[in-house]
């Protein structure tokens, strides 16, 4: 896998697309201000709107732009953007700014700095208490993420015509790994990029027929950010999963899935983020049907030919003969 910093975190650092989920994925997660802007969009003025897209098409950094700033992105008068912070439920512009730099702290949080996360889960030492977190993180998870963005995802990975690549970093390339094992038994050309070498080869051939997962969680990671952006350049569809503040990738990814990660640790938890690979990847052999079944016989088929004394005739005897010993 690409390097990246210790799990929990992983470094700050074209078509662009809002991916903001419309609910926040857990409870004890504070709502982001993207996810606000997505649940007031239906009540904005056109002018607040416009000031709503400026800021989710360069987020966060557009909300740290002065009020003339983002008026100007947005094509709108200053007292425009007033407003619409106001909308957001903010008692001004300067609390609206103060929210979105804490928002970027938590997106730039190391283990270190939530040591402080496993004191606030009390102080009873129950484990069940413990798991009970998975649990509300899997829940709202899948409450949060779009339909549509799940929908975009597998129709994505479902066409044979494209080239699939999964990549993440130090720790979230298990998961990229984990859906790369399901991906090239139900279907063709499917890579999994590991290594620098890996992504360097792979970007030399990457136009629109290739389709890139991408696994990027705080603090965002600077190769696979700038890898994504290069991708998305130069063609080719990103699926991105990330957590609640978004990797910068979101950005230029076709489909978003943002996953819950805070656990009481110092330490994210992967937990929620595998059930959505886990989601993919049923859909997918549904949608696939008798061609992915065909697959994993065919696959089975041939490590049976590359393992015949633990598979077949010659295993079941070796097998008997253990069992007669």
């Amino acid at each position: 896998m690409l390097a990246e910093p210790p799990h929990g975190a992983e470094c700050p650092g074209g078509h662009v697309r809002d991916h903001t989920p419309t609910g926040a994925p857990r409870a004890t997660e504070t709502r982001t201000v993207a996810t606000r802007v997505r649940e007031a969009m239906d009540s904005l003025s056109p002018g607040e709107r416009r000031v709503a897209r400026a800021l989710l098409a360069h987020y966060p950094a557009a909300g740290l732009e002065t009020t003339v700033g983002l008026a100007e992105r947005a094509n709108v008068s200053g007292p425009t953007v007033i407003r619409f912070a106001s909308r957001l439920g903010f008692a001004g512009y300067k609390e609206f700014q103060a929210t979105l730099r804490r928002e970027i702290e938590a997106r730039q949080a190391s283990p270190l700095s939530l040591t402080h996360r496993a004191g606030e889960a009390g102080e009873t030492d129950d484990i069940l208490d413990a798991a009970s977190h998975f649990i509300s993180d899997i829940e709202a998870t899948m409450r949060a993420i779009p339909a549509s963005e799940l929908r975009d995802a597998v129709d994505l990975l479902a066409n044979k015509r494209n080239h699939l690549a999964t990549m993440g970093g130090r720790f979230s390339g298990v998961l990229a790994e984990y859906l790369h094992l399901h991906l090239k038994q139900m279907r063709p050309r499917a890579a999994l990029l590991r290594t620098p070498d890996d992504a360097a080869t792979a970007l030399i051939d990457l136009d629109k027929e290739h389709v890139l997962v991408v696994f990027d969680f705080r603090r965002y990671q600077d190769d696979i950010v700038g890898f994504a952006r290069e991708a998305a350049q130069r063609g080719a569809r990103i699926i991105l999963i990330t957590d609640t503040w978004m990797s910068p990738i979101s950005e230029v990814a076709d489909v978003v899935l943002p996953v819950a990660i805070e656990f009481p640790s110092p330490f994210d938890s992967y937990v929620a983020a595998t059930g959505v690979v886990e989601l993919v990847v049923a859909a997918l052999h549904r949608k696939l049907g008798t061609e992915a079944n065909a697959r994993m016989a065919a696959y089975d088929d041939a490590g049976a030919l590359l393992s015949p004394r633990s598979v077949g005739s010659d295993g079941e005897e070796a097998m008997k003969q253990n069992i007669q010993q």
